[in-house]
């Protein structure tokens, strides 16, 4: 049992907005796990990464992400630090993954980056790009196909995932 698919990227590139859309249209579950988190710690991530820092934050999402993996059968979207661990990648390895790239311009204006978001909280547009260039080679490492969101409104980016994936229903 493994996701219909899974989808990464950094934060704004729209992985819970279109993956409820993917969802919809294949007719199977929605999962974020990020959310998972959320209600495994009881409190928003935001929270995690302050009252408990950032590596329990990340242990927690190892976990989150191996569940969600080996038990959910839609569309799956992850958090935009997931695929930092090694152990999350290997989980990707037998599933079909879109990468959502997003440029910064697009992000910003989905998100803001005066979001909740403890990564981006310190000079958030510079903090961006050098998580971008940390995890950008690691998204495309996991991905079956990389979709471009600049300038699309959600359901065609869900159309364009479907097209490389060539899940058509």
């Amino acid at each position: 049992m493994s996701p219909v698919l899974v989808l990464v990227g950094p934060p704004g590139s729209g992985k819970s907005t279109v993956g409820r859309v993917l969802a919809e249209r294949l007719g199977v579950g929605f999962r974020d796990t990020d959310a998972d988190i959320e209600a495994l710690a009881g409190k928003p991530i935001a929270e995690i990464f302050v009252d408990e820092g950032e590596p329990y934050f990340r242990e927690l999402e190892v976990r989150a992400v191996r569940e969600a993996v080996e038990t959910h059968e839609g569309v799956l979207a992850l958090g935009g630090g997931a695929v930092m661990a090694e152990a999350t990648r290997k989980l990707l390895a037998d599933c079909r993954v879109v990468y959502l790239e997003v440029a910064l311009a697009d992000a910003v204006k989905r998100v803001g980056l005066d979001a909740p978001r403890p990564l981006l909280a310190v000079n958030p547009r510079a903090r961006w790009r050098e998580l971008m260039e940390a995890r950008r080679p690691l998204y495309l490492e996991v991905a079956t196909a990389v979709v471009d969101t600049q300038g699309r409104e959600p359901e065609q980016v869900a159309e364009a995932a479907l097209d490389a994936l060539d899940l058509r229903n």
